[in-house]
């Protein structure tokens, strides 16, 4: 019963990884396409490493915002991965420099690939797995896409230039999944596009966090 159950978990984890990983792709021409060469593209998912930063950096440089706002746009995003981390510490019990390593591939997809086993031997597998295949993955396809990027030329003359929005919606879009989640995504948005004539690029991802925020505070 044990291994039935270890090797549901790898198949399970390797079908979401799988999935998760090629969207790498996406990413690498969305991120040649805002501006970054190639090898920052790649730099970006090798460090970086969390898919809704990633595009939020890229969409803020590639429409004309600054590092630093699309530094600080990422960041935001990033701290879901902290609160991640206080959950599965005490679940995965890595200690030391194994923690640290852990830190590295602690991303939605292997977080939920580990909160729901029932023992910590079930939870490592299930996190290890999606998340080490998941950054190897994401890593090539990153590649593979910024090298197709770039022998696409200008992106706005193919419309490439509003691929980042869509590429962040339909990160987005699968995580909507309550009318309070709906409801808050609309606001948000609502409020981003009356920001978007009056503040800098990058700023209006900023205000619509803080409408996230708000509706978080007053739900509690």
């Amino acid at each position: 019963m044990g291994e039935a159950t270890r090797s549901s978990v790898v198949r399970d984890s390797l079908g979401v990884a799988i999935a998760t990983g090629t969207y790498g792709l996406s990413f690498g021409a969305v991120g040649v396409a805002s501006g970054l060469s190639l090898a920052q593209t790649c730099v970006l998912s090798l460090l970086m490493f969390t898919g809704a930063s990633q595009f939020a950096l890229a969409g803020v440089l590639g429409s004309g915002g600054t590092p630093v706002a699309g530094a600080l746009t990422a960041l935001l995003l990033g701290t879901r991965n902290a609160l991640y981390g206080l959950r599965l510490a005490p679940l995965l019990g890595y200690r030391g420099w194994r923690r640290a390593a852990a830190a590295q591939v602690l991303i939605d997809e292997s977080t939920a690939m580990a909160v729901t086993r029932p023992n910590r031997e079930l939870a490592r597998t299930g996190f290890l797995t999606t998340g080490l295949t998941i950054f190897v993955l994401w890593n090539l396809t990153t590649l593979a896409g910024g090298l197709a990027g770039e022998q696409l030329g200008d992106p706005r003359d193919l419309g490439l230039d509003a691929a980042v929005g869509a590429a962040f919606l339909a990160l987005l879009w699968p995580r909507l999944t309550t009318p309070v989640l709906k409801a808050t995504a609309a606001l948000a948005a609502l409020v981003a596009a009356g920001a978007v004539p009056l503040t800098p690029a990058g700023v209006p991802v900023l205000v619509a966090a803080g409408v996230a925020v708000l509706v978080g505070a007053l739900s509690r």
